[in-house]
């Protein structure tokens, strides 16, 4: 009997032994994995080419050149210049289209290495994407059909307003209505273009996104009011694992802060905080 235990003891041992090293082996190698999945500056040097998520319907920003086919604007140039720092060729880029609610799945899942599209940085968002400094300041507006004749949001019981998917924008506003004792529905799209055709055919009442995105659709039958809510702070975007990538941009977000590059491309395009 003693000589059985003393077996069984043995070959439990071995078991365990063996399913130890096992488990180690097993988080070796995922540790392995998980680190090559990361995305460094190394790594886009030696891909040759850094992916960025980007916006195509959006005047100034990143908007889709018909005649060219390329998208053009302020971020797409904050995308071009990164490129030429990291990889000396400020085409070396490939741009994805990304909506607001695309842009965190499309990060998520590696398809990019970065967003840069009108990215509100907020404290919730922070817990899931590492973000730089600000880019760009703006605040959510109120784009309007003249004919309503409204003032502002006080002005808007009942009416139905337009906003984008995944966006910030309907929580800013139901804050702000709140104060008025006003009652307000939201109709959710998928870009910038659905919601104007919304307002033009009267589906929605008013068109809301941040003010410097509302310009961009302006007419001569519609106006933005001059009701601003919650300032927007636009960051770049990275996967919370690729902190040395998030740091690196960071970096240059703040020199060209403060060297004025950042403004000379604001003036370029138009845009004014």
């Amino acid at each position: 009997m003693k000589k059985r235990n003393l077996l069984a003891t043995v070959v439990l041992s071995s078991v365990l032994f063996l399913g130890a090293c096992s488990s180690d082996d097993d988080a070796t190698k995922a540790g392995t994995t998980n680190n090559s999945d990361q995305v460094t500056v190394e790594s886009i040097k030696e891909a040759g080419v850094l992916k960025v998520g980007v916006k195509e319907d959006v005047p100034n920003f990143g908007l889709k050149n018909t005649d060219t086919g390329e998208i053009e604007g302020f971020e797409i140039d904050i995308a071009k210049k990164l490129a030429e720092k990291i990889l000396g060729d400020a085409d070396a880029i490939e741009l994805t289209p990304v909506t607001a609610k695309t842009r965190g799945p499309l990060l998520d899942n590696g398809e990019v290495d970065m967003i840069i599209a009108t990215f509100t940085v907020t404290e919730e968002r922070k817990e899931t994407y590492n973000f730089t400094d600000a880019y760009y300041e703006d605040a959510v507006g109120l784009l309007v059909k003249k004919d309503k004749n409204y003032e502002g949001l006080k002005d808007m019981d009942g009416a139905t307003i337009g906003v984008s998917q995944s966006s910030t924008t309907a929580e800013a506003i139901e804050a702000e209505a709140e104060k008025y004792d006003i009652a307000i529905d939201f109709s959710e799209y998928a870009t910038y273009p659905e919601i104007k055709a919304a307002l033009d055919s009267g589906r929605v009442d008013v068109f809301s996104v941040d003010r410097s995105i509302l310009a961009g659709y302006l007419d001569d039958s519609t106006e933005i009011l001059s009701d601003r809510f919650a300032t927007q702070d636009y960051g770049i975007a990275t996967k919370k694992t690729n902190t040395e990538l998030a740091d690196y941009t960071n970096d240059l977000i703040t020199t060209w802060g403060e060297d004025g590059t950042l403004d000379g491309l604001v003036s370029e395009w138009g845009l004014s905080e």
